[in-house]
């Protein structure tokens, strides 16, 4: 009887490492003959190399990447931080959009082998995992991660719990870079947070998180979001510790975000109402104050329309209560119609040109770390089916007459150069809410960040008012 012919193949526990070459199809494009040639150098004299110092076996490589099993997860991370750094001094001569860049994934789990080849749950992971690093970056599982932290000597941040793609669990990721970017530590509130996952009315998991002391606050969904990721980075991180700080503040990940299910069924305003109905219900709020960024203006009225026993107040910023395509101009239904583009072109791209068209609309004003942030973030909130169902969702809703029935304490605050929710819808609330108070704050940024005066006049309204009607 053959290997093959087992009916239950030997298993065995191994360190894998995957990884892939960035952009692999526009350099061949660009420059075939020299690509090759650079890339078999690479391999020869380091890749190669160090694989073989580190007791690693060479699986299968193909053109733009290649699969490495090894015994020890140590000797595996330790190879690939080499290899990465190793290539930023090799490739730095090169233009910068000629370079040859790797994502290296690394996971632990059983494989199973087969003539040559390595199967297994253990496989996919590491995979999926290469796919989630940054160019020239490694990322690893938390078990990878547990094994190595005290031996490697390396910073490995902390990217949260993940959704990849045809693994059910959410995977918890460990991102390396040779150049990380200058992140404060994150808030001591962050230790007191622990997500919990509820059950909408449609059988949806969505993602929660409470913390802080004080007010209760609610957060409505607004255009991405990642629970775990969002709360350690320098966009929104200070954004959340403010909050937490002076309230109890609920969040959580929207359908089709973060850690909540993903390519689910229904994408709708009933059924967002239906996930917000699910957080209030697991987490036993019963009264409080909605927090409105964004298309959660809209999806904050409708809630308290709803359920007008529940919410006390309503705090809006930069929000709006009808989509682009409800806003008779011109000017917005070509933005609209260049982003849904740019999702359906690129969403998935590692070029990140794609995604900068909205990083550029949400932070124009801020600087490279807080725009790299911001598209990492879309990178790893959400995927390009799904961030597509929710954007012609909130391009075509309109709330604007069901907001009229609002009896209850309003904030309005909207940045006066807004480039993604203009001016004017921020207006619109105020008009159409009774008693609506209107606060303008200076600057272009969609997104409030810390250090800008936006950032302090808003708090400087909204954590009295909160309080007030808290």
């Amino acid at each position: 009887m053959t290997r093959n012919q087992h009916s239950d193949p030997e298993r065995r526990l191994a360190a894998i490492l995957a990884a892939d070459m960035v952009g692999f199809a526009r350099l061949m494009e660009l420059e075939e003959s020299a690509l090759l040639a650079r890339q078999k150098r690479h391999r020869a004299e380091l890749i190669n190399p160090q694989i073989a110092a580190r007791r690693g076996r060479m699986v299968k490589t193909s053109g733009d990447g290649m699969l490495v099993e090894f015994a020890s997860a140590s000797d595996a991370v330790r190879c690939a931080i080499d290899i990465q750094s190793g290539m930023i001094r090799r490739e730095v001569n090169c233009k910068p959009d000629r370079r040859i860049q790797y994502r290296i994934g690394i996971n632990i789990g059983d494989v199973i082998p087969d003539d040559g080849d390595i199967f297994g749950d253990g496989v996919n992971v590491a995979a999926r995992l290469e796919q989630l690093a940054e160019p020239g970056g490694v990322c690893i599982s938390d078990i990878v991660h547990q094994t190595v932290t005290d031996g490697i000597g390396e910073p490995f941040r902390n990217l949260g719990r993940q959704r990849v793609k045809n693994i059910t669990r959410p995977i918890r990721v460990w991102q390396w870079t040779a150049d990380p970017p200058d992140l404060p530590e994150a808030p001591a509130l962050s230790h007191q947070q622990h997500v919990r996952f509820c059950t909408s009315a449609d059988g949806t998991q969505i993602a929660w998180a409470s913390v802080g002391n004080g007010p209760t606050v609610l957060r409505a969904p607004h255009w991405i979001n990642h629970i775990e990721y969002e709360w350690q980075n320098p966009l929104y991180g200070p954004f959340i510790d403010r909050f937490a700080q002076a309230t109890t503040f609920v969040r959580f990940d929207q359908r089709g975000n973060g850690l909540s299910d993903r390519k689910v069924s229904e994408v709708s305003c009933d059924a967002i109402r239906q996930d917000m109905e699910a957080v209030v219900d697991a987490s036993g709020l019963h009264k409080f104050v909605l927090v409105a960024k964004s298309q959660g203006a809209g999806f904050a009225v409708d809630y308290a329309i709803a359920h007008p026993d529940k919410v006390s107040a309503i705090v809006f910023l930069g929000g709006y209560l009808r989509g682009a395509l409800r806003r008779n101009s011109r000017e917005q239904e070509v933005l609209s119609e260049t982003g849904r583009r740019m999702i359906k072109d690129g969403w998935g791209s590692p070029n990140p040109t794609f995604r900068q068209f909205f990083t550029s609309g949400f932070v124009p004003d801020s600087g490279p770390d807080i725009q790299e942030t911001f598209d990492e973030m879309h990178r790893l909130a959400t995927d390009k089916e799904d961030v597509l169902r929710i954007y012609d969702l909130i391009s075509q809703f309109d709330f604007v007459e069901l907001a009229r029935q609002l009896d209850l304490p309003v904030l309005v605050a909207h940045v006066r150069g807004d480039r993604r929710a203009p001016l004017d819808e921020g207006r619109l609330i105020a008009r159409t809410i009774p008693g609506a108070r209107f606060i303008e704050l200076p600057g272009n940024n969609h997104v409030l960040t810390e250090g800008t005066p936006a950032f302090d006049l808003f708090f400087e309204h909204a954590i009295p008012f909160v309080h007030q009607h808290g």
